[in-house]
């Protein structure tokens, strides 16, 4: 089990306040402090909830109180339960940090069939609900298949021949790459340089792409 020094660093490391990290636990940030200054002792569950929330934001916890931040990971989620998750983490680190999603190359079509209709239509409505939170869509010039036209998503068109069909898409400082095949494979990459990297490339795409009327 990780100990009090352990919680304190990461959070240092993470700088993350105790609410923070409560938020991400659902342990209240005043057992947070207690368990920190060695006023309660923990349970070996509570202290597991922490430890795997500081593990999912990248943290690594060594021996003789030693921690460190990994320098990145790669996962990869295939088939459609694989294709599901993957928009769970989507929600999952933009309910934690709101920012701006960028998707290039996209073909809403094959992300329907393999999300499905109605898990398409409920993760709209989830990510609406959440404030913060924007998107830029670029899709095959010509396209006018959308699956999410609320306020803050804006598409724009991408010429023919500059049209991809391997989408990214870029999200709370990660990078996913999306092969369609006979299944769905993601490439989910937690390497901010990489992140910024396809972050700068669509910056370009978007740049040089055409605004869609909606109506």
């Amino acid at each position: 089990m990780i100990t009090t020094a352990q919680i304190r660093g990461a959070r240092g490391i993470l700088n993350w306040s105790q609410g923070d990290l409560s938020d991400r636990t659902d342990i209240s940030a005043t057992s947070i402090g207690s368990i920190e200054n060695g006023l309660t002792q923990p349970r070996e569950s509570t202290l597991a909830v922490i430890q795997k929330a500081f593990e999912d934001a990248g943290i690594e916890f060594l021996p003789n109180d030693g921690i460190r931040k990994k320098s990145g990971e790669v996962r990869v989620l295939t088939g459609r339960s694989g294709f599901q998750e993957f928009y769970d983490i989507v929600y999952k680190e933009l309910s934690l940090s709101p920012g701006e999603v960028l998707v290039s190359n996209v073909d809403e079509r094959l992300f329907e069939k393999w999300h499905g209709s109605e898990n398409v239509k409920a993760h709209v409505e989830r990510m609406k609900a959440l404030k913060g939170v924007s998107y830029k869509i670029l899709i095959k010039e010509g396209d006018r298949y959308f699956t999410n036209t609320n306020k803050d998503v804006e598409y724009r068109w991408i010429p023919k021949d500059q049209f991809s069909s391997v989408p990214f898409y870029v999200f709370a400082d990660k990078l996913a790459i999306i092969i369609f095949d006979n299944e769905p494979t993601v490439i989910l990459m937690e390497y901010s340089i990489v992140s910024r990297a396809y972050a700068m490339q669509f910056v370009g795409l978007w740049e040089r792409s055409s605004p869609i009327d909606m109506k």
